[in-house]
């Protein structure tokens, strides 16, 4: 069986997801333990991983793990703990954050603080979550993209330059995995309405709902495949506007959002 098809299950070990005190992260935490997983929730406010262990509905449920993705021995250290008891047999590497940024206000600092937490957070949990699952030879690893990292997007230079670097690097990193017994899958949502997309100043397509989210990454993580990605029209659109030439991709997708006529 190709380990692309390995569907790893409550009975395997335990769950861990980062990011998780809002938006995505939160509702997948809430939708994992409802499917039975006992799932160690990261995020960086203790209170609100509070909440959300309390909010849990069974089977499973949720243990706060508080931790900054950014700060690597951390990460390490979160591992350590959550392995003490029981082995990981289900991580999904969430954390992230967006700030449109346009070319007239381009900041290197927002830059370097994106990518310092969707590039470099996602690795420091990466490393002791594959050295972890390979000495096992078992286990799921999910990264969050984009369907954002496909190609550039309007207003998201830096957050579409993170997410591509999550897709590459899960692609690189299966060409080993494939022989290890460990899967890993890329999430590549579309438009969700959280507190980081609140900002955009353009009508967002088949906008979804957290939880809608939640429910296609779990359903995903149960199929066999490489990436999970939804809304699937929407997904299947900008793979193919992102197969036109360069300056063709520019005007059709400035088009297809409106971007032409923002007020700039």
């Amino acid at each position: 069986m190709s380990v692309f098809s390995k569907v790893m299950t409550p009975q395997d070990g335990v769950a861990w997801v980062t990011g998780a005190s809002g938006g995505i992260g939160r509702a997948t935490a809430l939708a994992l333990a409802a499917d039975g997983w006992t799932v160690h929730a990261t995020a960086r406010t203790a209170e609100a991983l509070e909440e959300l262990a309390a909010e849990a509905k069974g089977p499973g449920r949720i243990e706060a793990l508080p931790g900054d993705v950014t700060d690597a021995d951390a990460m390490r250290d979160a591992v350590d703990q959550i392995t003490a008891t029981r082995p990981l047999a289900l991580v999904i590497l969430n954390a992230g954050v967006y700030t449109p940024m346009r070319a007239q206000n381009f900041d290197p600092a927002v830059a370097k603080k994106t990518f310092d937490v969707n590039l470099t957070g996602v690795a420091n949990g990466l490393g002791p979550v594959m050295a972890h699952m390979i000495e096992r030879g078992t286990g799921h690893i999910a990264l969050t993209a984009s369907v954002a990292g496909y190609r550039g997007l309007p207003d998201a230079a830096v957050y579409s330059a993170s997410k591509a670097g999550l897709i590459a690097m899960a692609e690189a990193l299966a060409m080993d995995l494939v022989d290890l017994g460990v899967r890993i899958s890329v999430i590549n949502p579309g438009f969700v309405e959280t507190e980081a997309t609140a900002v955009n100043e353009f009508e967002m397509p088949m906008l979804m709902q957290p939880d809608e989210a939640a429910a296609h990454i779990v359903s995903g993580l149960k199929k066999p495949g490489f990436e999970i990605r939804f809304p699937w029209q929407f997904a299947l659109v900008l793979r193919l506007i992102g197969l036109l030439p360069n300056r063709a991709y520019i005007w059709a997708v400035r088009k297809a959002l409106g971007w032409d006529k923002l007020d700039r």
